[in-house]
C-alpha cells in the first residue's frame, strides 16, 4: 500500500469533520481552521460531484497551488447508512506542477474527461475553444457543452464514447465551426484511454491540434489540381460551366461567368474598350437548393454598371474583393435589390465577393464572380491569388475553344465553297449526297466527293479523304479537289489518273519540306482517293482506289454488295502504281462511296467489317428516294458520335437506249464524206432535230475529213442525243488535234476553230485503240 501523507473525514453533507497533522503540513492549514468547513472550499478548481477523489489542485494556506492525489473511501453508519468519506492525500510526483504550466499553456487543446465524459481538466486553449472558464467547465458533462455541435455519429462526444466504452485511443480529423465561433475550423484530433495501476479505465484524455491553415493549403492545392479539367471540351460555354463547378461549393457559395458577346462567335475582339462590350450570361451555380433565381438567366444579358467590383475587374485587370461596408458593393447591391427584388434573401446573406477578369493573349474576354454566404468566413488575399490562378486557366481555355470555334468555322466555310453544291443535271447518274463535318476537338478534316460530267455523257464520281484536320487539310483539299477536275478534263482512265495525282501530292509535300526535313506548318499532304467512271451507254463502271475503302453497290434485285477493288496505296507514298477495276451494271443500280468516318471509329471495338455488312443492309433497305436512303444510311451506320467528318455519295445508274444513239463505220476516203453527211442528215430528221442540221453537218465533214487526213483507220462516227447533241469521231491514231492561228493565205487550219465557235463544248480523249474528237451542242428548246 502506498504510504499515507495526510488524511480527513467528510461527512455525507461534505463538511470537513477530521483533520490530521499529515494534511496540516500538505496544505498550512490547522485542524481548527479546517473542520466544519466544506471541502470544496479547499480546492483550486471544483472536482465533480460526489467524494473527492482523482488529482485535486489545493489552495495552500499561503495562496500557492498543492496538485495532491486524493482517495476516497466510504463510511457507514452501523444500519449501513452512509455517515460519509474518509479521504487519503498524497503529493504529487516532483516536476507535476511544471507538467501542469505545460499543459496549461500548451497551443494544443487538452482536456482529460472522466468515464462518464465529465471535464476533470481543460487548459487555457480548450478554454478560449469552448468560450468558458476552467471553472465553469470543470465537473460539467461534454455533450452538454457542446450542445448540438457535437452531437451525430462522427462527432467529437461520438469518438470520446468509443474511447471510453473500449478502452482504445481513437484518431480523427474534423473540419467544423467551434462551439465558440461560427466559422469551420480543421482539428486533428487524439483520444485515448487512461487507467490506473488495477487496469480500471479511470479517464479519457484528449488532445486536439488545429490544422485550418493546412487544410485550406491542401484545399487550395486540390482546387488547382482539379482546375486540369477545366477547359476538357472545345466549348466556350461549356468550359464557363466547368470553371463554374470547381469553384462551387469548394471555394464559394455562389458564382458566375459573363463573357464578352463577340467571344460566343467567332468573331476577333472590338475595337472598343472591354467596359464597353456587352456580356452574356455563360454559368452561374449555387451551392445550395432553395436560394432565388439570378435576376439574369443564362444566356441573358448582364450589365454592370461602373461601380460594380465585376466592371472594376474588367476594366483594371486585376482581382477586386468586396462586401457589405465597402460603399461601391452596398450601391451594387441597392441597385440589385431594385432590379430583383426576390433576390433580397442571398443578397443579405453575401458576406463577400471576389471579382476576377478572365484575360488571355492581353484580351479581356469576360468575368467571373465568386460569392460567399455566412456562416462562411470572407475572401482573404490568399483566396484572391487562388482565384486569379484558377479563372486565368480557365481563360486560357476560353480562348482556345473561341480560337478553335473561329478555325472549325472558317475551315467549314472553305469546305462549303469547294465542295459542289447543286450537282449540274447530266445523263449518266441520278446523285444525292450527305456531308456530315466532325463535331469532335480535333476540328473539320479534308473529306470531299465530287460529280464531274465527261464528254459523251460519261460521268466522273470521286470521294477523297485528306490526312488531319482544320484549315490546312482543308486547303489541301481545295488543291486535290481542282487537280482531280482538271485531271478529269483531259478524260485519263481512273488508274491514270490517281498516278498523276499522287505525283501532285508528292511534289506538293516536296515542296513543303525545309532543309532539315521538316514540314513547318505545311500539313501532312497523305491523302486517299476513290475515282470512278461510269458510262451509261455501255453500262460499264470504271474505278480505282488510292488507299480509300471499297464502294458499295446496290443492284435492281435488291442485293448489295462490296466491290471488290484494289486499295492501292495512299496518295503521296510514290513509286507504286494503281490498278483498275472494271465492271457492267444493270440500268438502276446504286453505287455508294464513302469516306472512312462513316465505317470506321477511334473505338477499339469499333468491327470494320461488321461497320461495311451493316452498310450494305441498310442500302438494301426500302427507301421512297435517293435522299431518303441517304438518311437511312447513315442513320443506321453511323455511329451516335462520329469522330471524323462523313461524306456519303450515291449515283443511281441510267442507260441511254439504242434510240439515242447511231453510230457509222466510216470509210477512210474523202470521196465517203458527203455519204456520211447526208445519213447523218436523214438521222437528225428521223430524230426531228432538223434545226440542228446545218452546224452538225458542218461539225461533221471537219471532224470526219480531219480523222481521214491525219487519222488512222479504222473510223468510226457516233451521235448521241440526250439533253444535248453530241458528235464523236473516233480513229486508231493517238495525235490528238489542237487549234492553231491560220494565216491569210492557208489553205486549212480554220476546221477546229470553226467547230469551236459553233459548238458549246469541244475536246478529245484519249482511248484504248487511239483517240475520240468530240464536240457537243445545245438541243433546240421545245
Amino acid at each position: 500500500m502506498e504510504e499515507v501523507s495526510a488524511a480527513m473525514t467528510v461527512d455525507a453533507r461534505g463538511r470537513v469533520t477530521g483533520w490530521s497533522d499529515g494534511a496540516r503540513r500538505l496544505t498550512g492549514y490547522r485542524a481548527d481552521e479546517v473542520v466544519g468547513r466544506a471541502a470544496r472550499e479547499l480546492l483550486a478548481r471544483d472536482l465533480p460531484d460526489g467524494p473527492p477523489s482523482g488529482t485535486a489542485a489545493v489552495v495552500h494556506r499561503d495562496g500557492r497551488t498543492v496538485l495532491l492525489r486524493l482517495r476516497s473511501c466510504p463510511l457507514l453508519g452501523a444500519d449501513g447508512a452512509p455517515l460519509g468519506h474518509a479521504v487519503t492525500a498524497q503529493p504529487e510526483a516532483p516536476g507535476h506542477g511544471l507538467i501542469e504550466e505545460a499543459v496549461r499553456q500548451a497551443s494544443l487543446s487538452m482536456a482529460v474527461l472522466d468515464p462518464e465524459l465529465r471535464f476533470l481538466h481543460v487548459n487555457e486553449t480548450t478554454c478560449r475553444m469552448l468560450g468558458r472558464t476552467a471553472r465553469e467547465l470543470i465537473g460539467r458533462g461534454l455533450p452538454e457543452t457542446l450542445g448540438r455541435t457535437g452531437s451525430g455519429r462522427g462527432s467529437f462526444v461520438h469518438h470520446l464514447r468509443l474511447a471510453a466504452e473500449r478502452g482504445l485511443p481513437v484518431q480523427y480529423e474534423t473540419y467544423s465551426p467551434a462551439p465558440a465561433g461560427t466559422r469551420p475550423h480543421a482539428w486533428t484530433v487524439e483520444i485515448w484511454p487512461v487507467h490506473d495501476a488495477s487496469g480500471d479505465l479511470t479517464a479519457v484524455a484528449v488532445a486536439a491540434l488545429e490544422s485550418t491553415e493546412q487544410h485550406r493549403a491542401r484545399e487550395r492545392l486540390d482546387l488547382l489540381g482539379a482546375a486540369g479539367a477545366v477547359g476538357s471540351t472545345l466549348d466556350v460555354v461549356r468550359t464557363a460551366e466547368e470553371l463554374v463547378g470547381l469553384l462551387v461549393p469548394r471555394f464559394a457559395g455562389f458564382a458566375t461567368v459573363d463573357l464578352l458577346d463577340w467571344t460566343l462567335g467567332t468573331d476577333e475582339p472590338l475595337a472598343a474598350s472591354t467596359e464597353d462590350g456587352e456580356l452574356r450570361r455563360a454559368a452561374h451555380a449555387f451551392a445550395q437548393e432553395g436560394f432565388p433565381t439570378p435576376a439574369v438567366h443564362l444566356g441573358g444579358r448582364e450589365v454592370y454598371p461602373p461601380y460594380a467590383p465585376p466592371a472594376r475587374a474588367m476594366r483594371e485587370g486585376r482581382v477586386v474583393l468586396g462586401g457589405p461596408g465597402d460603399p461601391d458593393f452596398d450601391r451594387w447591391m441597392r441597385t440589385r435589390a431594385a432590379e430583383a427584388p426576390h433576390n433580397r434573401a442571398f443578397r443579405e446573406a453575401v458576406c463577400s465577393v471576389l471579382c476576377v477578369p478572365l484575360r488571355a493573349r492581353g484580351t479581356t474576354l469576360g468575368v467571373a464572380l465568386a460569392a460567399r454566404t455566412a456562416p462562411r468566413e470572407p475572401f482573404a488575399p490568399e483566396d484572391a491569388v487562388l482565384a486569379e490562378e484558377l479563372v486565368g486557366r480557365a481563360a486560357v481555355s476560353v480562348d482556345n475553344a473561341r480560337r478553335f470555334a473561329r478555325e472549325r468555322s472558317t475551315a467549314l466555310e472553305i469546305q462549303r465553297s469547294l465542295l459542289p453544291r447543286g450537282l449540274p443535271g447530266q445523263a449518266a447518274v441520278e446523285v444525292a449526297h450527305r456531308y456530315l463535318p466532325s463535331a469532335s476537338a480535333v476540328g473539320i478534316g479534308g473529306d470531299w466527293f465530287d460529280v464531274i460530267p465527261l464528254s459523251g455523257t460519261r460521268v466522273a464520281l470521286v470521294v477523297g479523304d485528306v490526312v488531319g484536320h482544320g484549315i490546312p487539310s482543308t486547303a489541301t483539299m481545295g488543291r486535290l479537289c481542282t487537280a482531280v477536275r482538271t485531271l478529269a478534263d483531259v478524260d485519263l482512265p481512273p488508274d491514270e489518273l490517281l498516278t498523276h495525282l499522287d505525283d501532285l501530292v508528292t511534289h506538293l509535300a516536296a515542296v513543303g519540306e525545309t532543309d532539315d526535313g521538316d514540314r513547318g506548318e505545311i500539313a501532312e499532304l497523305g491523302a486517299t482517293c476513290l475515282y470512278a467512271v461510269y458510262d451509261p451507254v455501255s453500262r460499264r463502271l470504271s474505278l480505282a482506289a488510292a488507299g480509300h475503302p471499297a464502294p458499295a453497290i446496290l443492284l435492281p434485285d435488291g442485293t448489295a454488295r462490296l466491290v471488290p477493288v484494289s486499295a492501292g496505296p495512299p496518295l503521296g507514298v510514290g513509286g507504286l502504281p494503281f490498278e483498275a477495276t472494271e465492271l457492267e451494271l444493270p440500268e438502276g443500280s446504286v453505287v455508294a462511296l464513302y469516306t472512312d468516318g462513316l465505317v470506321e471509329d477511334r473505338e477499339p471495338d469499333r468491327d470494320l467489317d461488321h461497320a461495311t455488312a451493316e452498310l450494305c443492309r441498310a442500302l438494301a433497305a426500302p427507301a421512297a428516294s435517293l435522299d431518303a436512303l441517304c438518311d437511312g444510311v447513315l442513320k443506321a451506320v453511323l455511329p451516335e458520335e462520329p469522330a471524323d467528318d462523313v461524306a456519303l455519295l450515291l449515283a443511281r445508274t441510267r442507260a441511254l437506249g439504242e434510240d439515242r444513239i447511231r453510230t457509222w463505220d466510216v470509210h477512210p476516203d474523202p470521196a465517203h464524206v458527203a455519204a456520211t453527211r447526208r445519213s447523218v442528215m436523214e438521222q437528225l430528221t428521223a430524230w426531228g432535230l432538223d434545226e440542228t442540221a446545218f452546224v452538225t453537218e458542218l461539225v461533221v465533214s471537219e471532224l470526219v475529213t480531219n480523222a481521214i487526213r491525219y487519222g488512222e483507220p479504222p473510223i468510226q462516227l457516233r451521235l448521241i442525243r440526250h439533253t444535248a447533241l453530241i458528235c464523236e469521231v473516233s480513229d486508231a491514231s493517238s495525235t490528238s488535234p489542237h487549234l492553231r492561228r491560220a494565216h491569210a493565205y492557208d489553205e486549212g487550219g480554220r476546221g477546229l476553230l470553226l467547230v469551236a465557235q459553233l459548238t458549246q463544248r469541244w475536246g478529245s480523249r484519249q482511248t484504248d485503240t487511239g483517240k475520240t474528237i468530240w464536240a457537243e451542242q445545245p438541243l433546240p428548246a421545245r
